[in-house]
C-alpha cells in the first residue's frame, strides 16, 4: 500500500478562475492519477502478485488457507471496497465528495477489522461455519500433558539461548531480547560467558538493554557503512562471477535510496517512534515526488496519465506488497499471511489510503467554506472497474479450483504452478490493454 501525498485542495486555481462557487479539484483526480493508481494497484496485486505466490514454494510443496473464513471475509470487504468506490464518484453524489462520504469510507475499515476478528474467534451466528478440516493440523495437539494432584505450574528446563555465528568479514548481526521473568519460589540463574580472542565461536548471554549514546552512535554510523558497503558476505561466498557481478551492481543501483533511508535514526532511540515517524516522512516525500514525476511525464511524452497510473504507478506502489507476499508465501506454512496480505490491501487503499485524504479535505471545506469536496470524474474509472471485476473473478475461481483439486492454492507440480502464474499474468495484460484502449478512445 503506498502512502497517498494527494487529494488537496486548489485555493490559488479556484481564485483564478473567478468563481462565485469555490472548485476544489484534487489533481490526482483530474489527472486520473488517484482512481486509477487505485485500480491498477489493486489488479497487480491480484494477478502477478499471485501469480509470483504460486510459483515460489519448492516444487510439490502445497500451501493452503487455513482459515478459508477469514480469507472470504477480506475477500468480500476487498471487492465492495471497489463498488463502494464506484458508488460515491459515479451514482451516489457525482462530481462531490461529501464529508459523510468521506466518514463512511474511513469507517469500513474499523468494519473489516471487526468482521474479521468476528470470523477469526468464530462467535455463534456472526462468523462462516467452518469444520475443523478446515484448520491446518498443526492447531490440533498430537499429545496432551495434564498435571495432576494440584501441580498448576512447572519450571522450564527447555534450552532458551542460542549461539550466533558470526563469518569473516561480517560487521554485525541480530540478537533478540527478550525479558526473562519467573513466578512464584523460581529463581533466576544468570550466566555471563565473557567474551576472549579464541577461535571457538562466542557467545554471550544479555540480562538488559544497551541504550547508552555511544551506541545509538554507533549504530546510526554503521547504517551509513552499510548503505556505501557494495561487497556482502553472501555476494563474497558466490562462485559464479555472473552472479556476484548481479548483485554488486544491484547494490549500486540501490546506493543512493539506502543512503537516503540511513538518515532515519535508529530504532533503539525513543522505542522506535522516531524511526516510525521519519520513515513515513521520507515515505511520503518519495510519494509525492513520483506523482509530479508521473505528471511530467504525461506532459512531455503525450501518455494518458491514467494509463501511467494504472500501469507504472500502480506498479511501483504495489512492489512492497510483492517482496512481503513472496516471503510469506515462501517462508510460512500456509497460504494465510501471503494472499491476506494481497487481499487486504486492496481494501486498505480505498478505506485509508484515499479515505483519510478525503475525510481531511471535506472537513476542512466544510467548516471553513461550507461546501463539499467538487472533483472532476476520473475517464474510464467505470469502464476499468468492471473490466477488474470481470477478470478478478477469472482469478479467484482458479484459486477456488485448485484447492478442489490440488488441495491448496499455492504450490504443487511445476507445471500447474507455471500454468496458473501465466494464466494470472494474462488477467493482467488483458486489463491493462482493455482499460488503455478504452481512455485512448480506440473502443
Amino acid at each position: 500500500m503506498m502512502p497517498y501525498s494527494g487529494c488537496w485542495t486548489q485555493h490559488e486555481w479556484g481564485k483564478a478562475v473567478g468563481k462565485s462557487q469555490l472548485l476544489l479539484q484534487p489533481s490526482w483526480l483530474l489527472r486520473g492519477l488517484g482512481p486509477g493508481t487505485l485500480v491498477g494497484s489493486a489488479a497487480f496485486d491480484l494477478f502477478p502478485i499471485h501469480a509470483v505466490c504460486v510459483v515460489v514454494p519448492k516444487a510439490g510443496t502445497l500451501k493452503k488457507i487455513s482459515d478459508i473464513g477469514v480469507w472470504l471475509v477480506e475477500l468480500f470487504w476487498s471487492f465492495w471496497a471497489y463498488v463502494w468506490l464506484y458508488i460515491i464518484l459515479e451514482v451516489w453524489t457525482p462530481t462531490m465528495i461529501t464529508l459523510s462520504e468521506a466518514v463512511l469510507t474511513v469507517l469500513q475499515f474499523g468494519l473489516l477489522l471487526v468482521h474479521a476478528y468476528v470470523q477469526d474467534k468464530q462467535w455463534p451466528y456472526l462468523s462462516i461455519p467452518l469444520g475443523r478440516s478446515d484448520r491446518p493440523e498443526e492447531w490440533v495437539p498430537e499429545n496432551e500433558t495434564l498435571f495432576i494432584n494440584g501441580h498448576d505450574t512447572r519450571e522450564s528446563n527447555d534450552n532458551c539461548c542460542e549461539i550466533l555465528q558470526v563469518s569473516e568479514g561480517q560487521q554485525s548481526n541480530v540478537v533478540d531480547i527478550f525479558s526473562i521473568h519467573s513466578s512464584k519460589d523460581t529463581d533466576l540463574v544468570y550466566k555471563i560467558i565473557p567474551d576472549n580472542d579464541t577461535e571457538e565461536p562466542s557467545e554471550l548471554y544479555c540480562n538488559k538493554m544497551v541504550d547508552n549514546k555511544r551506541d545509538v552512535l554507533s549504530v546510526w554510523m554503521q547504517q551509513f557503512l552499510d548503505a556505501l558497503r557494495l561487497e556482502s558476505t553472501e555476494s563474497k561466498k558466490m562462485v559464479s562471477f555472473y552472479l556476484w557481478i548481479g548483485r554488486v551492481l544491484w547494490k549500486l543501483i540501490l546506493m543512493p535510496w539506502r543512503l537516503l533511508f540511513a538518515f532515519v535514526p535508529p530504532y533503539q532511540i525513543a522505542h522506535g517512534w522516531i524511526a516510525f515517524i521519519g520513515s513515513l516522512s521520507f515515505i511520503s516525500g518519495i510519494a509525492y515526488v513520483v506523482t509530479k514525476l508521473t505528471e511530467g511525464i504525461s506532459c512531455v511524452t503525450g501518455i494518458n496519465p491514467y494509463v501511467i497510473a494504472f500501469t507504472a504507478l500502480a506498479s511501483g506502489t504495489s512492489w512492497p506488497d510483492l517482496v512481503a507476499s513472496k516471503i510469506a508465501a515462501e517462508r510460512q506454512i500456509t497460504a494465510d499471511s501471503a494472499i491476506a496480505n494481497i487481499i487486504c490491501s486492496n481494501s486498505v487503499n480505498i478505506y485509508i489510503g484515499i479515505g483519510i485524504p478525503w475525510l481531511i479535505d471535506t472537513t476542512y471545506n466544510f467548516f471553513v467554506y461550507q461546501e463539499p469536496l467538487y472533483i472532476q470524474n476520473a475517464g474510464g474509472l467505470s469502464f476499468s472497474l468492471l473490466v477488474f471485476f470481470t477478470t478478478s473473478a477469472g482469478c479467484i475461481a482458479v484459486l477456488l479450483l485448485r484447492r478442489i483439486t490440488l488441495g491448496a492454492e499455492l504450490g504443487g507440480p511445476k507445471l500447474w504452478a507455471w500454468l496458473t502464474a501465466t494464466y494470472f499474468m494474462f488477467l493482467w495484460l488483458v486489463f491493462v490493454v482493455l482499460s488503455s484502449l478504452k481512455v485512448s478512445g480506440k473502443i
